[in-house]
């Protein structure tokens, strides 16, 4: 990693020329952004953390300008598929689809998408669906793989709903993997210690049946049973994640943006011919993997794959701050806490925005990348759910070409933590509300 004088990298120039200032996320003018944006498909908005809210509101205010003004229909989220459609039933006004109310993004990291920040804009989403027909509402979903078991238990409770017959096959099928539950990394070293004891042909079976199911029905069922066949893709390609992670981190961590990558371009096809999609994810995943050191490593991400695909038709933004707090924990499945963010290391990204720009800037990237020979890398920060200050260079920095990492950064000189929703101080929400917590 690179830890070198920036004074006279091309990024100070550019930040010093291109940076566009803004006051207040609410009333900020996004006209220039969304000229830049022109006819993109596929706007992927990342985060330098999952814990901070000035990227959050920031996000969620582009979104909202890309669905109003450029018919932007279908928003996928760095989240799990099961929770994230509960979500979708509220906002596409489906209160009734659900035999229960349900509790979204109850485990860990709740905060991440239970906060005040995002329950502000599935607010926002389901009052611009009302005014909408149903087919011309906009959708939220899931693009993660995380939630295997939740997955099975949905994939069983809609046969149970439907299909006795096959809900059984699906309880025997899924039984395997069920005795590892709730550590599915047991399952992992148990295949690996033993062929016998995957489950590959059985979840890869059970989603065949739901594809053939699907493609079977009316043209009218066909996106509504696309949930359980994509609950049922979860299960399969997760029973391949967690066999892969102990094979090393570059082949788990492609499997995992490779399915988010494949999950939305199914998405934006189930959805209709027309679809355009806003991608919410960490920096990490939403910047093109090959101008970072991921690429030393032979990892990509859905912003690499995102460009691959759709080049000039992809448009992906990223986040930065130099100071201030955050949401997140010391380690996983610990208690969230407001920590303190530590100023930008000399030789970052980040240090080069704190000391030559604006305190609130756009800066547009696509045109400094066109005709110009690649900048030496500069070190950038990421934070996760989990932040070890103590650590901070190790843990938490890594090289980047930041022109080649993004089209668009937006920069907060300083900023604050999320709020998460809790059941100590619960909002006061509708029964069938995700956000909504349950006894």
């Amino acid at each position: 990693m690179n830890a070198f004088s920036t004074a006279t990298h091309p990024l100070v120039g550019a930040v010093a020329d291109k940076a566009e200032a803004f006051d207040r996320i609410n009333d900020t003018e996004l006209d220039a952004l969304m000229d830049r944006i022109g006819d993109a498909r596929v706007v992927l908005i990342g985060e330098a953390s999952h814990g901070t809210s000035e990227f959050y509101r920031m996000r969620q205010r582009i979104t909202a300008a890309l669905v109003e003004r450029k018919g932007f229909n279908l928003i996928g989220a760095e989240a799990d598929w099961p929770d994230a459609e509960h979500v979708d039933d509220y906002v596409r006004l489906r209160d009734g689809k659900a035999d229960r109310p349900r509790e979204a993004f109850a485990r860990f990291p709740s905060w991440m998408w239970r906060n005040a920040e995002v329950h502000a804009f599935v607010s926002w989403l389901r009052a611009h669906n009302e005014k909408r027909k149903p087919a011309e509402r906009a959708s939220f979903h899931g693009l993660d793989l995380y939630s295997m078991y939740a997955s099975i238990h949905e994939v069983v409770e809609h046969l149970d709903r439907e299909d006795a017959e096959l809900a059984e096959v699906a309880r025997h099928r899924y039984s395997g993997l069920l005795a590892y539950e709730p550590e599915p990394q047991n399952y992992g070293l148990a295949a690996l210690r033993d062929r016998d004891a995957g489950c590959e042909e059985e979840v890869v079976a059970m989603l065949k049946d739901l594809l053939h199911r699907r493609l079977a029905a009316p043209g009218e069922d066909r996106e509504r049973l696309f949930d359980p066949e994509q609950n049922a893709r979860v299960v399969a390609d997760g029973e391949t994640y967690y066999r892969a992670m102990y094979r090393g981190g570059r082949v788990s961590w492609n499997l995992r943006d490779g399915h988010m990558f494949e999950t939305l371009k199914r998405l934006m096809k189930v959805r209709r011919p027309d679809a355009k999609a806003v991608v919410w994810a960490h920096n990490s995943h939403v910047g093109n993997a090959g101008a970072t050191e991921m690429s030393l490593r032979g990892e990509t991400n859905i912003g690499k794959l995102c460009r691959e695909h759709f080049g000039e038709a992809a448009y992906l933004i990223g986040f930065g701050t130099h100071t201030g707090t955050v949401a997140a924990a010391h380690n996983w499945d610990e208690p969230v806490r407001i920590m303190d963010v530590r100023p930008s290391m000399k030789g970052s990204c980040e240090r080069v925005c704190h000391e030559h720009g604006p305190k609130r800037f756009f800066l547009p990237l696509r045109a400094e990348r066109r005709g110009r020979e690649r900048q030496e890398a500069l070190l950038q920060r990421a934070i996760g759910v989990i932040y070890r200050p103590e650590t901070e260079l190790q843990s938490h920095y890594f090289d980047t070409r930041l022109p080649e990492q993004f089209d668009e950064y937006i920069w907060f000189d300083r900023s604050e933590a999320v709020t998460p929703l809790t059941r100590e101080n619960p909002p006061d929400l509708p029964d069938r509300h995700p956000f909504r917590f349950v006894d």
